[in-house]
Parts: structure tokens; sequence; C-alpha cells
């Protein structure tokens, strides 16, 4: 019963209870913090498990179950390595800026929401590892008038021998943008993070992947061409990320008319997020089933920031609570009892039942959508 909380948070429970099971960190000879993988030793790149601490956070934020908070913990510090800044030897190799940053926003939810930091350490403090991943990806803008550097924006790959090095995604970008403007609220520096706020924003519609006409946000483009090539490919958690954001900008500053302008844009571009009776979908692959493991946890992304955006700038609830709404009541359909282990849900929810998908990003999805 959606409408009454502790039926919701009984049925959260259930959720976060099977989404452990996908999580072998704490068996011997495992590693902890990371989903098993990545491919093909196991189904799940490094960016997930940042994802779903992050999500176990929100978990803990909107019921108040304390039950993995240790976990998360414990998960997170394990994976921050040597530089304080999630950039473990392990998985420098293949290392995306935009893995890097969700795990420097799972690191500032934990601050935001007093998560108790693990030690006396001034460098494994949450906010200060929130910092240090932000430092990173801003040392790594390049605004220079090169033809080859699109004016700004965060390459996808961090080493220049990945392939995607030559690529200028969104998430990269929105990682930064996200971080900056939390980070502008939560240590009061408005000045210099709300600046890389500004620069981020106006980067991603002058370069055309932020359409400031129809919220439509495109992932990326080849720097070899100075991103003229828009990928008009469109992902849910891109959305999310850049909506949490806009609406902690909006609350937080006094240019309240121009972030409100700017959410609103966000809020009608979720159009193509929703289908019928406002159920969320990955539309750029859902209905001709070619979801890779990644996009299926990208509607829990999308769903955090419209709740984070329903709260912080109200005139938008109306519109997202629908999509909360009707994101909560396709999950309690999409979920079956697996007794013992937790509710096992599936992928699809516009079909008002279990499609009997199974993942990671599966449950943190529904965990998302009960946690909303």
């Amino acid at each position: 019963n959606i409408n009454d909380a502790a039926s919701i948070k009984t049925a959260a429970a259930s959720v976060a209870k099977n989404l452990l099971t996908y999580y072998t960190g704490t068996q011997p000879g495992q590693t902890p913090g990371i989903l098993p993988g990545p491919p093909p030793a196991g189904d799940y790149y490094w960016w997930e498990a940042g994802a779903m601490w992050n999500t176990l956070i929100d978990y803990w934020r909107a019921t108040g179950d304390a039950t993995y908070n240790d976990l998360v913990a414990q998960g997170i510090l394990f994976q921050i390595g040597p530089g304080d800044n999630f950039m473990p030897p392990n998985q420098t190799a293949s290392l995306g800026n935009d893995d890097q940053g969700i795990w420097g926003m799972a690191a500032l939810a934990a601050a935001e929401t007093g998560l108790s930091n693990p030690s006396d350490d001034p460098r494994s403090q949450w906010l200060v590892l929130a910092r240090n991943v932000f430092d990173d990806l801003a040392a790594r803008w390049d605004d220079s008038d090169s033809a080859d550097q699109c004016g700004g924006g965060l390459r996808w790959q961090i080493a220049a021998a990945n392939q995607g090095y030559d690529y200028k995604n969104s998430m990269s970008t929105g990682t930064l943008f996200n971080l900056a403007v939390r980070l502008a609220r939560l240590t009061g520096n408005a000045t210099y993070y709300g600046e890389w706020a500004e620069r981020t924003w106006g980067w991603m519609e002058t370069v055309g992947f932020l359409d400031k006409e129809t919220g439509a946000i495109y992932d990326g483009a080849h720097v070899q061409n100075n991103c003229s090539d828009v990928n008009r490919a469109r992902f849910s958690y891109v959305l999310g990320t850049f909506v949490q954001g806009a609406a902690n900008m909006y609350n937080a500053t006094d240019a309240g008319a121009a972030w409100r302008d700017r959410l609103s844009t966000l809020v009608n571009g979720t159009d193509v997020f929703t289908g019928d009776d406002c159920v969320p979908v990955e539309s750029a692959c859902e209905a001709e089933g070619t979801c890779t493991t990644d996009m299926r946890a990208f509607k829990g992304i999308l769903l955090r920031g419209l709740a984070v955006s329903a709260a912080q700038a109200p005139f938008t609830a109306g519109r997202l609570g629908c999509v909360l709404e009707g994101a909560a009541t396709a999950v309690a359909a999409s979920c079956d009892d697996a007794g013992d282990e937790g509710a096992r849900c599936g992928f699809v929810w516009t079909e008002g039942r279990d499609d009997g998908a199974r993942g990671a990003g599966e449950q943190m999805n529904a965990l998302a959508a009960l946690a909303a």
C-alpha cells in the first residue's frame, strides 16, 4: 500500500535485503566495496557499487533503518584508494570520470545525511572524500580554445589510452555539476562551487548537450569533431543527476528565478522517461529489450533526482509526484517475495507484473522508488 508509510517501509526493507544478496564483498577472498565483476569475471562494473551504497544511504534516510550503515561505510572506504579520491589501483586502468564522480556523490550523500564518519583521520571524512573527487574532476576540465577540446567539459575516460578518452559525455560533466552544487550548500562556499555549477551548466547548453528549450540531455560527442557530432541518446540517470543539482541550486541561491526556469526545463525532459500512468521507463533500450546491465540501474538514479526536486523545489512536486507515485505503484506489482532472501524485483514496470528480470540494478531501482 503506497499510501501507508509502514507498508512502504516493510516493502523497502525486503527489497534492500535482497539487494545485498548480490554483494559478496564480506565473503572470504572477495574484495569489499564492489559488486562481482567487471565482465567477464562478473556482471557489474565498478561504478554500480558506488550507486548501490548511495541507494542504501537514501534508504536509511527515508526509513530510519540503520541496519546496513556499517556495511555501507566499510564498502565505500575500501574503495577510496591511496589518494583518498576513489581511484583505487585495481580500477584506475579503466576508470571513467563519471565512475569516479558517482562514488564521490555517494560520499557526499553520506556527509549530507550524517552517516557517522569512519574515524578521527581527517583524510577519510565523507566531506573530504567528496571534495577530493570534485577537485580531481575540476582539474581535468579544459576550456582552452583548442579545436579538440570543445571549449570545456569532461572526457568520458581518464586514461588517454582508453577507448572513450576522445569522447566528452554529459554524465561526467553532470557529476561535476552535481558535486559543485551540493558542496556549495554543505560547505557554505557558494562563490567557488557556485561558479563551477554555472560553468558546467553553461557549457552543456553551449555545446548542445543540453537543450534549453526541451530539457533533453544528450549523451556526448567526440573531441576530434569539436563536439559537433552529438550523440542524441538519452539516459535517465543523466537527467536525474542534473535535476538533483538544479533543484539544490534553486533552493539555495538568490538567483531563484533563473534556476527555477532551468529546473522547469529539466522537469519537462522527464516526459521521455515515463510511460502510461507516469511509470518510469529507460526509453533508450527498454522497449527493444537491449538494456545492458549498466542501463538496468539508471532508473533509480533518475528517481533520486526527482525526489530531491520535489522536496527542494515544491513547485515541481505536482508533476514529479505523479512519476514518484507511479514508480512506487509499479514496483509493488513487479516484485515477488523470495522469503528469507527478501523481495526480488523486475526491470520493466509498465506491464503491471514481474517480468522476471533479476539483478542488483533492478533492486536498486525498486529500492529508490520506495525510498523516494
